[in-house]
């Protein structure tokens, strides 16, 4: 294409994002570009007429090779050629196969089979080989991003934040190792979808009506034109695969979108000139704003929602493409078009992030501060805590008033608790009981009290590279 051309192309996945990331959008058209839906149809044709013609032409003198190489030779042009007149996709393809294949073996193409065996089989291909080739490596580099950055800030304290509050301290790593464990999670499940992949050869109705005819075991047919293919039939077939394979492996995307899109709003959020403990990298030459110079926008992790927020809706779709009449209708023929966009939308979102990860910088500076300014309030827990275990019924409400006259007077926690003598005699006495530390040194600092964000950080991280290596071996 001539690069003035895309800016006539209306979805921005063909301009805008292609441009961002050529070499992920050329990746992802090997597998699900209208040229690859043409040429994994023609895969399938050619591994169901090799198996035709080693069962019915035995003693054809013919290379085999020839016939599972032709996907390379069909032109995608020359079957949308003849599509305008057979109005007919896979009648369309059959037509133009034909002219790249011996005359004496022609007659057994796309013989005993519907048109759904051959769209849905290459799906089902297409959709296992994008996975694979494309989305669990880049998901992999990610992961081990996460991994990396949660490892090295394992032990930097930071403040806890719940509903957007102060909470209590933990570190960096610990709410990175959040991400690493649950896309580690999203990234198995995803793997273990395309392992649940079927394919079809059973016909019109699912039945096996026409390879009856062919053969005495149809159903071994099936196995062994699939098995050419690496896939495995489904338990029952339609005229259509079902559904359900494919449904939950998209569902398993979306889930692994929503985790990405959850880390692009916590690393927006901690970019807030309040908050300031993260930074995305900034260009030189690049502006944040048309009208404020200063402005230093989190654009690259707003981007990232913003596509989780264009392609997660597309989940109801498939749910109802879930839904086909009888043996089958064709109420998804334009809805299952889009699956491709999504994936290519998804795939974009996770290179997005990639970068993000990779390039952040961490403002240990302004992380300290904000330790320092939630230290007047957070380590009203432990306080509690001790309190509580010393025996203490009453000892949420009286940690609960001294924060109030904390709050109310301006004066730190624990200034406030030392002026209470005998609260902060019992306090203290259960502190040293209890943690073996001066309840003055313990409730001074609040990196005394992580508990274990940084240990559990570390495991998090290690069982990552696991699941990374388990993967690399699949």
């Amino acid at each position: 294409m001539d690069p003035s051309e895309r800016f006539a192309n209306i979805s921005p996945l063909d301009h805008r994002y292609y441009a961002a990331n050529r070499e992920l959008f050329e990746r992802l058209s090997l597998y699900v570009s209208e040229t690859a839906a043409v040429r994994y149809a023609v895969r399938v044709e050619a591994a169901l007429l090799s198996e035709h013609v080693q069962r019915l032409l035995p003693d054809w003198s013919g290379d085999l090779d020839e016939i599972a190489s032709v996907h390379e030779r069909v032109s995608p042009v020359d079957v949308a050629t003849e599509e305008e007149k057979t109005r007919h996709n896979v009648r369309a393809i059959v037509n133009v196969l034909q002219a790249h294949l011996p005359g004496d073996v022609r007659h057994l193409i796309h013989l005993g089979a519907t048109s759904v065996d051959i769209l849905d089989t290459a799906a089902a291909m297409r959709y296992r080989d994008v996975t694979r080739e494309v989305l669990v490596p880049l998901l992999a580099d990610l992961l081990e991003a996460l991994i990396s950055r949660a490892e090295g800030q394992a032990e930097t304290e930071q403040i806890g934040r719940t509903h957007g509050q102060f909470a209590v301290p933990i570190t960096v790593g610990f709410a990175l190792a959040e991400y690493v464990a649950r896309l580690g999670d999203c990234l198995e499940r995803i793997h273990r979808g395309t392992e649940d992949l079927r394919g079809k050869i059973s016909g019109a109705v699912g039945s096996y009506n026409a390879t009856s005819v062919l053969y005495r075991d149809p159903e071994e047919f099936e196995r062994a034109v699939l098995s050419r293919l690496s896939l495995l039939p489904g338990e029952h077939a339609t005229q259509i695969v079902a559904p359900e394979p494919l449904l939950r492996l998209l569902l398993e995307f979306n889930t692994a979108f929503g985790v990405i899109a959850n880390l692009a709003d916590d690393l927006r959020n901690l970019q807030r000139s309040e908050i300031g403990e993260f930074r995305e990298f900034f260009a030189p030459g690049q502006v944040g704003s048309s009208t404020m110079p200063h402005k230093r926008n989190p654009w690259n992790a707003e981007h990232v929602k913003s596509l989780w927020k264009a392609f997660a809706p597309r989940a109801m779709t498939w749910f109802m493409d879930q839904i086909s009449e009888h043996q089958r209708d064709l109420s998804n023929s334009a809805s299952a078009r889009f699956i491709a966009d999504y994936v290519a939308g998804f795939a974009a979102a996770v290179a997005r992030m990639l970068s993000i990860v990779r390039k952040l910088d961490v403002d240990t500076e302004r992380i300290e501060r904000n330790l320092s300014e939630g230290s007047r309030m957070v380590l009203a827990e432990p306080m509690y805590i001790v309190l509580a275990a010393a025996g203490h019924v009453d000892a949420h409400e009286r940690v609960r008033r001294l924060t109030l006259e904390a709050e109310r007077t301006g004066v730190p926690l624990i200034e406030v608790a030392r002026r209470k003598s005998d609260t902060w005699r019992e306090i203290r006495d259960a502190c040293e009981s209890l943690t073996g530390l001066d309840a003055d040194v313990f409730f001074a600092d609040p990196r005394n009290y992580t508990g274990r964000a940084a240990d559990r950080a570390r495991k998090i991280c290690e069982r990552g590279r696991e699941r990374l290596r388990n993967l690399r071996r699949k």
